[in-house]
């Protein structure tokens, strides 16, 4: 559809992908939705991106990316039933990480009926060139139905100017603000060796008044006396008592971190995680269109009803001690006692908005001497071949750290997702992402133990 244009969307689950094509060069994007009333959000629970990824009230939540013979998705679930009546429009962007808009080729929109699986829209944008934010389309609701409108808008300073402009809150400028114009010298001095005060800036400002020596000052006289307004009890100084105003809510973090094959690594102390409690996340969708070595057998790999993945963690603590956090068994850890990891709950279908959580307590990150974060295939898959997963680390403080898994080709059952190392004193957060095939009779826990060199005994066990 062109650039302007609007089409009727039905009012019911829709699959939301913003796509480009990968290559050299190329910057990474994120897609995000803003809810609006009165062309504002109403809160900062209304954006919806990569660091918050589910509305409240479960109308919109972000999926995730996917690559797949070279072309990137980054997808969002939008329910426009659920769209409260507030909310007069539904705000669909996308924010380069890395570059520019004019560097993403084969840039895309498009809106999917889930139940169907048709499309409802597409919009192809083109023309960019330095623009690191744009808003593709948006949901509106006309006369009582909804409606897509390709947009097509860019912004020259990224996601923080597209989320301000809608009225979010943001905890730190994407963007270092010009420093301002020093004040000019009081009239009639001289500072030897100073160079004459810069320029004023290019944009329209009101420069401060010129400042003056200081001159001192009488003793300040006796504060004069207010009469309180009625029901207002008078402060020592006559003035009206002040009422303390509520805590600001938190500002928005927009930093994050990606690990890729050329940067595998990070380190949580550098990034603020220092404490708290820290969430790995692991969300996955199955493929519709299988690849891999599934297909290439003629026949799919998973059987989508009964699919289980299960997140697991090895640890071992510095004192030695090693153990392993998993459903299985129901071995969930604890996040106030060694292991002082806690696994919280077990996503068997993938439909869960949060997917699997392990928490780690990094109140305790003396105690680690390192974590292995793994995903296994409890049962529904051969392989990992059709299934795509997203890995997020989140640190209460500090940038959020993700990552991709790479498409799987051989027929592995346990994937290694990340490594946790306590490097003098510092954790380091090195991506895996190493897909295993055990060996006939070995079990996924026993091959990923083995490739790590662990050295813990295994015995079988079920849920």
């Amino acid at each position: 559809m062109p650039k302007g244009s609007n089409t009727p969307v039905p009012a019911t689950a829709l699959r939301v992908e913003v796509g480009w094509r990968r290559g050299p060069g190329v910057p990474d994007a994120d897609v995000s939705a803003l809810l609006l009333a009165g062309g504002k959000v109403r809160s900062d629970a209304d954006f919806v991106f990569y660091n918050q990824p589910a509305h409240p009230s479960g109308a919109v939540r972000h999926e995730g990316k996917n690559t797949l013979d070279g072309q990137v998705t980054d997808t969002l679930l939008v329910d426009l039933a659920r769209v409260e009546p507030s909310v007069e429009k539904v705000v669909l962007a996308a924010s380069a990480d890395g570059g520019s808009f004019g560097q993403v080729p084969g840039l895309y929109i498009e809106v999917r009926d889930t139940a169907r699986g048709t499309v409802a829209a597409r919009f192809d944008s083109t023309g960019a060139s330095v623009e690191t934010a744009f808003v593709l389309g948006e949901f509106y609701r006309r006369q009582g139905a909804w409606k897509f409108r390709a947009v097509g808008q860019g912004y020259g300073s990224g996601l923080e100017g597209l989320a301000t402009d809608f009225g979010i809150t943001v905890d730190e400028p994407q963007h270092t603000p010009p420093p301002p114009a020093p004040a000019p010298p009081a009239p009639g001095t001289r500072t030897p060796g100073m160079a004459p005060p810069p320029a004023p800036a290019p944009f329209p400002s009101t420069p401060p008044p010129p400042v003056g020596p200081p001159v001192p000052l009488p003793p300040p006289a006796a504060p004069p006396v207010t009469r309180p307004q009625s029901g207002t009890p008078a402060s020592p100084y006559g003035t009206p008592a002040s009422v303390t105003p509520a805590p600001a809510a938190a500002p928005v973090r927009l930093s994050k971190v990606t690990l890729t094959k050329a940067a595998p690594s990070v380190s949580l102390t550098k990034q603020g995680g220092t404490g708290g409690a820290m969430r790995v996340n692991l969300n996955w969708q199955v493929r519709k269109q299988f690849s891999g070595w599934g297909s290439k057998r003629g026949r799919a790999a998973a059987m989508h009803s009964d699919l289980d993945l299960d997140l697991c963690a090895l640890y071992e603590l510095s004192d030695g001690r090693k153990g392993v956090v998993q459903a299985l068994g129901n071995a969930f850890g604890a996040l106030h006692r060694p292991p002082y990891i806690h696994l919280d709950g077990d996503d068997r279908t993938g439909a869960v908005a949060d997917g699997e959580n392990l928490t780690i307590n990094l109140d305790h990150s003396g105690d680690f001497r390192r974590i292995l974060v793994f995903v296994t295939i409890y049962e529904g898959a051969r392989s990992f071949a059709d299934l795509h997963a997203t890995v997020t680390l989140q640190p209460q403080h500090g940038a959020p750290v993700d990552f991709s898994l790479d498409e799987c080709t051989v027929p592995s059952t346990v994937c290694a997702l990340a490594l946790i190392s306590n490097i003098g004193g510092d954790l380091v957060v090195q991506r895996e992402a190493r897909y295993l095939v055990p060996e006939r009779g070995v079990s996924p826990q026993r091959t990923i133990d083995r490739a790590y060199g662990w050295g813990m005994n295994w015995t079988p066990g079920r849920k």
